[in-house]
């Protein structure tokens, strides 16, 4: 008789979880936006490809080179925005306590490390041709690398200890210290000088031609409805993935499952 109460336990629970993620209508109305903009991120991308390599000039001291500019720059970008979702999340947590904070904090860093990543890749590609070598210990290049570890740090932290009250807290911890460091990524040219561009230049030796212009600011359409589509969906499976974990351990409480 206790197991079937069990049982019916379970199913209820189960039940009214199929329920919340996928019958429910807050949860269909929230589709809905969320298609758009995943469309919205494939057609924009579609279109700056095309633009950038196919309607905008290629450059003519450094040559088709100088394309990698309108990833890297955007990339930059997206990071700055995963960065800023991690402090939100993490201060959210920290202030409330809520699961949805914390996994809006998991996501805004995954997309940080992500797009991280891009403008490690891309930049030290630029910098060959553009310096003579691929890394040079630029202060914005050294800060936007240990911005990009601080992010891979809290996601490791996340992924490999335990998902307890005192790690969510630390972890909330190291993405509010992390934004810390994004402003200074954006004045450390001016303050300390080095060989990074200080500013995004149109005249002169930058990007004069019109078509140059139209192709960076679809890269920054791009990679900010990119950036918003990662964190969007992300945030979806932290809160799924919790929901699946809360579950077990009320298997595991009512004897239907091992705890190994």
């Amino acid at each position: 008789m206790t197991s079937h109460r069990a049982w019916g336990r379970l199913n209820v629970a189960l039940w009214r979880a199929r329920v919340s993620t996928r019958m429910s209508p807050s949860t269909r109305a929230s589709d809905k936006p969320f298609l758009a903009v995943l469309a919205a991120t494939a057609v924009s991308l579609i279109v700056a490809l095309q633009v950038i390599f196919l309607k905008a000039p290629v450059e003519a001291s450094m040559g088709i080179v100088q394309k990698i500019f309108y990833f890297h720059v955007p990339a930059a970008y997206g990071m700055y925005i995963g960065a800023f979702v991690c402090f939100l999340g993490s201060a959210g947590y920290l202030a409330r306590g809520t699961a949805r904070s914390d996994a809006f904090a998991k996501a805004g860093a995954e997309v940080a490390v992500t797009m991280g990543m891009m403008v490690l890749i891309t930049g030290p590609l630029w910098a060959a041709k553009a310096w003579g070598r691929y890394w040079t210990w630029d202060p914005r290049l050294t800060t936007s690398m240990l911005s990009v570890l601080v992010y891979v740090a809290y996601v490791v932290l996340r992924a490999f200890t335990g998902d307890g009250e005192a790690e969510r807290k630390f972890a909330a911890a190291l993405g509010v210290l992390g934004a810390a460091n994004l402003p200074i990524i954006h004045y450390s040219v001016q303050k300390w000088g080095g060989q990074h561009p200080k500013v995004i230049s149109t005249g002169g030796g930058g990007l004069r031609h019109p078509d140059m212009k139209l192709a960076l600011t679809l890269g920054f359409v791009t990679f900010t409805l990119l950036a918003i589509t990662l964190v969007w969906h992300r945030t979806r499976l932290h809160l799924l993935a919790g929901r699946v974990d809360d579950l077990e351990q009320e298997a595991i409480e009512l004897g239907l499952a091992g705890d190994g």
